[in-house]
């Protein structure tokens, strides 16, 4: 078999309709929209709307809102930080933060902060330098010989006030 011999199964590939071509064609005059009105026209689709009837987004209770302050952080668990060290991209003598955990490629990048989480088991002694790190990641730490840093995240970028 060669290439210019492959060809699909027949009737696996349907050519489309063109549409507006003469009443002839079965698609002419009104192209398949119907008659006249909103919908024949073109740009008009009224999203949400159930003739009359009370709409769905209105139906349900609102609930909740956006907290505009939240700190969006990237989360680092003691596992990955540990299979991190084994396979030599992190250097556990040196100072672990977050263009560390870049340049490892444990993170895409930092965002508002790195958060320290204790899931996964640590073997080695490190100094982590994080935005925020749980109880248990930071016991962890520190049962090994090693310290947390805690510093303040960095805070968002204020709006230019126009």
């Amino acid at each position: 078999m060669k290439l210019n011999q492959l060809s699909d199964n027949p009737g696996a590939r349907k050519s489309r309709m063109r549409v507006g071509r003469g009443i002839g064609s079965g698609k002419g005059k009104t192209a398949g929209r119907g008659g006249k009105g909103q919908t024949a026209r073109s740009g008009v689709a009224v999203k949400g709307f159930e003739g009359g009837q009370m709409p769905l987004f209105r139906r349900l209770p609102k609930k909740g809102f956006t907290n505009v302050f939240r700190l969006d952080m990237s989360d680092v668990n003691l596992g990955r930080l540990q299979a991190a060290i084994e396979s030599k991209r992190l250097d556990p003598k040196q100072t672990v933060n977050g263009e560390a955990l870049v340049a490892a490629g444990l993170l895409s990048r930092v965002r508002d902060g790195v958060r320290l989480l204790g899931k996964g088991e640590l073997k080695t002694k490190l100094t982590i330098e994080v935005a925020g790190a749980s109880k248990a990641a930071v016991a962890a730490v520190e049962k090994l010989g090693g310290s947390v840093i805690v510093k303040a995240p960095k805070p968002k970028k204020e709006e230019a006030k126009a």
